[in-house]
């Protein structure tokens, strides 16, 4: 599920070149040294704050128009502009969520003795199998 979010973009103009960052829609604000790092820090935090909830319960968008920079928390600290965040909670949800199970399969003896010998990770290479076939990175 892609979620696109308006957010609010205060750069400071300091020597770090900070952007204060606030998401209305989620009640969240961080900031970022850069604008790069700025949007990956905006992803970061819709992730964060949205990746336990039930679909059911994500907060709907607001639209971009509605968004007026003069109410944000940080007018007065630089300059604002709004911009859309987008991210892919799906992925990342398989991200955050990557501890290992575990899983009893079954190969030849002489095909486990061939993966020894060439130091291969059996485990990894099917991870990296399944992760093909399945079309997810």
């Amino acid at each position: 599920m892609t979620l696109i979010y308006p957010v609010i973009f205060t750069v400071t103009h300091d020597k770090k070149d900070t952007y204060l960052i606030e998401i209305p829609d989620i009640k969240g604000m961080t900031e970022g040294h850069g604008l790069e790092d700025a949007y990956r820090m905006a992803r970061d935090y819709i992730g964060c704050a949205l990746y336990d909830k039930p679909d059911n319960l994500i907060p709907e968008a607001s639209v971009l128009s509605d968004i007026d920079v003069k109410k944000g928390e940080f007018v007065g600290e630089g300059d604002s502009f709004v911009s859309l965040v987008d991210l892919n909670l799906d992925v990342f949800r398989r991200k955050m969520n990557n501890k290992s199970v575990r899983r009893n399969v079954s190969i030849p003896a002489w095909l486990n003795q061939a993966a020894d010998e060439a130091h291969i990770n059996v485990s990894r290479v099917l991870q990296e199998a399944l992760m093909e076939k399945l079309g997810v990175l």
